[in-house]
């Protein structure tokens, strides 16, 4: 699950749009969803998208993990920071569970936000 949570977050890394959109096709499942307080996208096109608008709204940040990954069975959690590279402190901190389908790929995200700026 570690590999999960660290290509996940590469995808919300990546700026190159076709290298973005393969990296979401390998790792969700075709009905795969990510829902959190602000968006609520079904399917990789969707997912793709709203992962071009996150990076569009905050273009120099980047994602790192917070911490370690718990997971069991076929869940994770994990916590995660976005800001600019090599900051101090990160500007939102989030909160993910992933779920995954019988094939390994993300089969849905559920995100909550921890710390969000004001």
């Amino acid at each position: 699950m570690q590999e999960i949570a660290e290509r996940y977050l590469a995808a919300w890394n990546e700026k190159d749009a076709a290298k973005r959109r393969s990296l979401v096709d390998e790792l969700w499942a075709p009905d795969g969803s990510y829902t959190d307080p602000l968006a609520d996208a079904h399917g990789r096109a969707e997912i793709d998208g709203l992962i071009g608008a996150v990076q569009a709204q905050f273009p120099d940040f980047v994602f790192t993990l917070g911490g370690a990954v718990d997971a069991h069975h076929d869940q994770a959690r994990f916590s995660w920071h976005l800001g600019p590279a090599g900051a101090p402190e990160p500007v939102v901190i989030g909160f993910d569970v992933a779920v995954l389908d019988g094939n390994g790929r993300l089969r849905s995200v559920y995100g909550f936000l921890d710390k969000v700026p004001g």
